[in-house]
């Protein structure tokens, strides 16, 4: 009888070990996704995509972006470091950095060199910027860089970001139709890579017709074909069907990236990825992440309530459909750990507000740039604007000091200026953000989006609904709940079904990974956790 519980004991213990973590995590970033999406698509998702996850999984309903600028690459990052830009460092996409008064870009590497036959500017990239380690660098550490850690994405900045500092590899789409790396992660990419690019897996769909996927009278969420409120696509005019390839004929793949297949793509190379690199194949956790472009390629160019991008949604469903059932033949259905959200959702077309008498309006950047050069020079006699972009507005100290100005009193003419201006909602200067208690909620989020060595003196917000962006498509970066809410799905290994509507933030999604793989927390993470999904 003893021996019979002592090995019954043994059985139980070593399946607790084998079951203390995943076999394989899969970190999937939805980019420009608005949590409404998954309401208002609903009725046309099938039962196998979305659905599974919010039906088998957890859902997060009121999951938000907790600073400002929602802009992709902040996003990316706050989700891995469980931090903030003011924290890991990258404010924006591209930025003005005062430091060096230069302009930058978030994953640029001058040090580093392309592999895999993209343009040398394709694949000069690395995570050098960012300056927090990430969940996918803290699992790293945990195994003893055992654990095998692969980012993906059609944007460099979508794969790079996620896999962090200590990544094994990440890959992202060139123009020429092949996914890249740098040699920041090693010498040559590995033979499997080379070997997808040679079979021109990009030309099935850049040989194609973009069609409707279902019915055009299941697009009754969305508007009208070829709406007043849509941009071109491809310099066409914005209706179906979109011969790709005709407009492949340029030969730049890169108009994948603006169609539904650039997620296909992603799934075709994703699967790849995790067959040639055995990854979840053994007990050492491996960290995939996965971030899908074409969503916010398509939205920045249509906008939110295109029939364009409806039908890229619902084939995203099917593509997510595909991958779940992929996981579950090769990796095994609850040894892997599945996580979706977005990295910043999207804001109404400020032209369709208008005509529906909501008094907002499109901000021209080459206005407003011009209208505070002459302010400058009216005021002052001297130009003291250096840069405004991403909400910062950079002055020229060298200038200021050797014209005798105040820099306090230049600042408060420059924040009563912007004042004036119709689309202005608040103005605060360096001094003030740093200053932040955390009680005003627009400088809070500024603050934690705020690096005093990187941004400007001052940094406004505009009005709900202003967008500086075109009259057609749409665009992002804003503190308001259309900018930040986004979706938070939670499914597979040791994730019970259920669902909250308690306000939560993208910043929790790192530290509960760490504390659900129970591994060291994100370095600058402040360690709020999803208990749900702990529990």
């Amino acid at each position: 009888m003893k021996k019979i519980l002592l090995a019954s004991l043994l059985i139980i213990s070593t399946f607790s070990k084998a079951q203390e973590r995943p076999k394989l995590v899969v970190g999937i970033v939805v980019d420009q996704m608005k949590m409404e999406y998954l309401y208002r698509f609903s009725n046309d998702f099938s039962e196998n995509g979305f659905k599974r996850l919010m039906r088998d999984g957890y859902t997060y309903h009121n999951m938000h972006y907790n600073y400002m600028p929602t802009f992709t690459a902040p996003g990316h990052a706050s989700i891995y470091t469980g931090t903030t830009p003011a924290i890991h460092g990258i404010v924006g996409n591209d930025w003005y950095n005062k430091a060096t008064q230069k302009e930058m870009y978030c994953t640029d590497d001058e040090l580093v060199s392309t592999l895999g036959g993209g343009t040398e500017s394709e694949g000069k990239m690395s995570p050098k910027n960012l300056q927090s380690t990430t969940i996918t660098d803290e699992l790293k550490l945990a195994t003893n860089f055992n654990g095998k850690v692969i980012g993906i994405s059609i944007k460099d900045r979508g794969a790079i970001l996620p896999a962090g500092h200590f990544a094994n590899w990440a890959f992202w789409y060139s123009k020429t139709g092949n996914f890249v790396s740098s040699t920041y992660y090693g010498t040559a990419l590995p033979s499997w890579v080379t070997q997808f690019n040679n079979e021109k897996h990009y030309e099935k769909y850049a040989n194609t017709t973009w069609n409707l996927l279902k019915p055009k009278e299941t697009y009754n969420e969305s508007l009208t074909d070829n709406n007043p409120y849509e941009g071109k696509l491809f310099k066409k005019a914005p209706f179906f069907p979109y011969n790709l390839k005709e407009m492949y004929e340029n030969n730049d793949a890169g108009i994948l990236r603006s169609t539904p297949f650039g997620n296909n793509l992603i799934v075709d190379f994703a699967k790849t990825t995790i067959d040639s690199e055995k990854l979840g194949s053994d007990s050492i956790t491996d960290f995939l992440t996965v971030s899908f472009s074409s969503t916010d390629y398509i939205g920045h160019a249509l906008g939110p309530r295109s029939i364009e991008l409806q039908d890229a949604y619902l084939r995203l469903d099917e593509s997510i459909a595909d991958f779940l059932t992929y996981l579950d033949k090769k990796v095994g259905k609850g040894n892997y750990l599945v996580f979706l959200t977005a990295d910043h959702a999207g804001a109404e077309n400020v032209t369709y507000l208008k005509d529906n008498k909501y008094d907002v309006d499109n901000i021209i950047s080459k206005n407003f740039d011009n209208s505070l050069h002459k302010f400058s020079e009216e005021k002052f006699g001297v130009d003291l604007v250096l840069n405004n972009s991403n909400f910062n507005l950079f002055l020229d100290k060298k200038v200021i000091a050797d014209q005798n100005l105040s820099l306090e009193e230049v600042i408060e003419e420059f924040r009563t200026f912007l004042y004036q201006q119709k689309f202005i909602k608040r103005v605060f200067s360096e001094e003030e953000i740093l200053e932040n208690s955390g009680a005003d909620y627009y400088l809070n989020a500024i603050a934690k989006g705020y690096d005093p060595v990187q941004n400007g003196e001052l940094v406004y917000v505009f009005k709900p609904a202003y967008i500086e962006y075109s009259a057609t498509g749409t665009s992002h970066g804003t503190p308001y709940t259309y900018d930040t809410h986004v979706p938070m799905l939670w499914y597979g290994w040791n994730v019970s079904k259920g669902e909250s509507h308690k306000k939560h933030y993208i910043t929790e999604i790192a530290p509960t990974l760490a504390q659900k793989l129970r591994i060291t927390f994100p370095n600058s993470t402040e360690a709020e956790v999803l208990e749900e999904v702990i529990k």
